[in-house]
Parts: C-alpha cells; sequence; structure tokens
C-alpha cells in the first residue's frame, strides 16, 4: 500500500487540531483534495456522528484500500499487518466499519469485519 505523503499527514494533523465541531468538515476537504488516501478517510470515520455517518466514510476507506490491496498484488488472503504504517489507514477503516456497522444493527456485518481484522493480523495493534 502507498505510504502517506508528509504534505497530507500535516493536513490531517492540522484539520484534526480545529475544534471538534468543525473537525468534520476540515478532514472532509482533505478527503476531497486526497481521495485515495485512507488514512483520510479513516480520520474522516472518526470526525463523524457515530452511527451511519461514520459506517459510510469508514466503508468507502476500506472499499478503497481493498483495491489499493489487490493492485499491490495481494490476492484476498495473508496478512496485512498493523507494524506496516502504510496499512494503518486500510486497518483503520476495517476496525471503524466492524464498530460502526454494529452500531446501526448491521450485526453480521460488524462479526465479519471483526474476523477478517483478526485473519489480517491476529497479533492486532501489538
Amino acid at each position: 500500500m502507498p505510504a502517506i505523503a508528509v504534505a497530507i499527514t500535516h493536513a490531517l494533523a492540522q484539520a484534526n487540531a480545529v475544534a471538534l465541531e468543525q473537525r468534520r468538515a476540515a478532514v472532509s476537504r482533505v478527503v476531497a483534495d486526497h481521495p485515495t488516501c485512507l488514512q483520510a478517510w479513516a480520520a474522516l470515520g472518526k470526525a463523524s456522528t457515530p452511527g451511519v455517518d461514520a459506517y459510510m466514510a469508514f466503508r468507502i476507506g476500506y472499499h478503497r484500500g481493498l483495491d489499493q490491496l489487490r493492485g499491490s498484488g495481494w490476492r484476498g488472503s495473508g496478512f496485512v499487518r498493523w507494524a506496516h504504517e502504510s496499512n494503518h489507514g486500510f486497518l483503520e477503516c476495517l476496525e471503524g466499519l466492524a464498530l460502526h456497522a454494529g452500531v446501526i444493527g448491521e450485526t453480521s456485518e460488524a462479526i465479519r469485519c471483526g474476523q477478517f481484522l483478526m485473519q489480517l493480523d491476529p497479533r492486532g495493534r501489538a
């Protein structure tokens, strides 16, 4: 997966530093400028209202991440480790998707996402 550029990291840090009531809009601008950046989608999910709003952001980031993994030669099985910083955005999106699927009552999806997260890296964030 591509490494996050220093400029995007800086933009996300600035967006996350604004007042809570303005944070989602600030992070949304970073996502609009860098729609393939999974860390930006994860940040958007975290800045969103819990439930459907957060679920949508995490789901988009998750699917973009699958596309990036496949583009890098991953064939749907094998590890995607937390230890590699370049995987953080994808794994955070999957983790957020699992959480917010549960919040909106998509229990089977929440379970599947949680299991997939464990398959990708059984050690977790260790």
